[in-house]
């Protein structure tokens, strides 16, 4: 089974192609440099501008058709507002035009499924600004990876003093833009017990999304396209801005 995955939740815009859950290739979009994805393609550009052109050097790459692909899988938040939108009306146009079905997975989830060298408490830490995070904690044995909580928008003192009592005095590695973010916060609650990784020293977001939805393409065949919805976890922007105004 050849599964395009499809991440434009973050910053980094990232998409891959799995085969029987092994990555064959992955291309990144990214604004700032990466000494473990030198592959990326550093442009200022947005989302919307540049995933198709991921995609079709994606096939480039692996020299394979879009007839080719058996499924699509997608990000669908929490993130980036308008970055969910883009990847899930991108995913939908091409299952619709191809006649494949479509998995959404959470951000959440598929970062921290990318950690491939920590066992123990491994919490998903994304920084969603105005001093939140989103967040949810998962324990890493072997392969597999067990969801603790449950994926939560909240401030970063809350969420770092949660994890710490869920933890106890167990290391956690927190990987994530919120680790960099809010990395006094996170040495001041844990000392040398908070391990911190950006997730630029592993594999893509998107190449963990291929290879989480392959499982529940085998059991349920996909998500109706119409029933695929963005898991956003608050409000935006602008709908704050709407609901404070006179």
């Amino acid at each position: 089974m050849r599964i395009i995955g499809i991440d434009t939740s973050i910053t980094t815009a990232s998409v891959a192609l799995t085969e029987n859950g092994q990555l064959i290739a992955e291309e990144i979009h990214s604004t700032r440099g990466s000494a473990t994805h030198p592959q990326a393609i550093h442009l200022k550009a947005n989302h919307a501008e540049v995933i198709l052109p991921l995609i079709a050097a994606l096939l480039r790459k692996s020299a394979t058709s879009l007839r080719d692909v058996s499924a699509f899988a997608v990000s669908i938040g929490p993130g980036s507002f308008t970055g969910i939108r883009i990847g899930l009306s991108t995913v939908k146009g091409l299952a619709y035009g191809l006649g494949i079905p479509v998995v959404g997975i959470s951000t959440l989830f598929a970062n921290a499924a990318r950690v491939d060298d920590f066992e123990g408490p491994v919490c998903s830490f994304l920084d969603a600004r105005r001093n939140e995070v989103y967040a949810a904690l998962f324990r890493r044995s072997g392969k597999g990876l067990m969801r603790l909580t449950e994926d939560k928008a909240a401030g970063a003192a809350e969420v770092i003093d949660t994890i710490g009592n869920l933890v106890g005095g167990a290391p956690c590695l927190f990987v994530g833009d919120g680790s960099e973010t809010y990395e006094s916060l996170l040495m001041d609650r844990f000392a040398d017990k908070a391990l911190l990784s950006t997730g630029d020293s592993y594999s893509s977001l998107a190449s963990a999304v291929a290879r989480l939805s392959e499982d529940r393409l085998q059991k349920i065949n996909g998500t109706h396209l119409a029933s695929l919805t963005p898991v956003y976890l608050r409000s935006s922007e602008a709908e704050l801005k709407k609901k404070n105004s006179p």
